[in-house]
């Protein structure tokens, strides 16, 4: 019996995919953008008009820049050019076993909050997720200042920025503070989302999906 197939919009260099492919899933990723760090089968392609035959669930990550504070503090320097692609994500994923994540602030219904001090990583991270089609028990949300552990990670928004304190160069800190263990460039990894978040989300998504085929 093979695995399960999941597909995820909006892939970025692969930080959910990681996850959800720890969680037991056979995974490709669709980004509009070249991704060559990517680690799993991968199609440049628009992740809204995609074709979605062929798989058993899908997780998406629209853009959130929209959301985040560094946008609003670069509008009155006409810097401001994002949109929010959350409600087109939402129609092409309707009646979809799906997962639709994005930044702390941004409009999704918040059925999950995952922060990294749940999963003893050593940044915040603090994201949102919509679920459909199925259900995540809520992880309790430890009490955090602004710093982890040593003291050497730091985050500078509630929205989950975050950076190695006096070392925000060092790739391989910070890499190891997110939980990611592949290929992966700056820009990509300050986009990333912590792989144990899907994973935690993906085990349940497995339950659900085989609990469905025994019925």
């Amino acid at each position: 019996m093979g695995k399960p197939r999941l597909l995820d919009l909006f892939c970025g260099a692969g930080g959910a995919s990681m996850g959800y492919y720890r969680a037991g899933f056979e995974v490709e990723g669709v980004d509009i953008k070249p991704q060559p760090h990517y680690p799993f089968k991968f199609y440049q392609a628009d992740a809204l008009t995609f074709p979605l035959e062929r798989y058993d669930a899908y997780h998406a990550s629209p853009p959130c820049q929209l959301f985040s504070t560094a946008y609003s503090m670069n509008i009155p320097q006409g810097k401001g050019n994002a949109v929010n692609l959350i409600p087109q994500t939402r129609q092409v994923l309707r009646n979809k076993i799906s997962v639709i994540e994005n930044v702390w602030c941004s409009p999704l219904r918040r059925d999950l909050a995952l922060c990294g001090v749940m999963f003893a990583l050593g940044v915040f991270r603090h994201r949102i997720f919509e679920l459909s089609g199925f259900s995540v028990i809520q992880p309790a949300h430890p009490k955090h200042t602004g710093r982890i552990g040593d003291g050497k990670y730091y985050t500078i928004t509630k929205c989950g920025w975050d950076y190695a304190q006096k070392q925000i160069y060092d790739l391989g800190l910070w890499k190891k503070a997110m939980g990611i263990d592949w290929k992966i460039n700056r820009k990509m990894l300050s986009e990333a989302i912590p792989p144990a978040y899907t994973e935690y989300i993906g085990k349940y998504l497995m339950e659900f999906l085989a609990f469905k085929k025994e019925r």
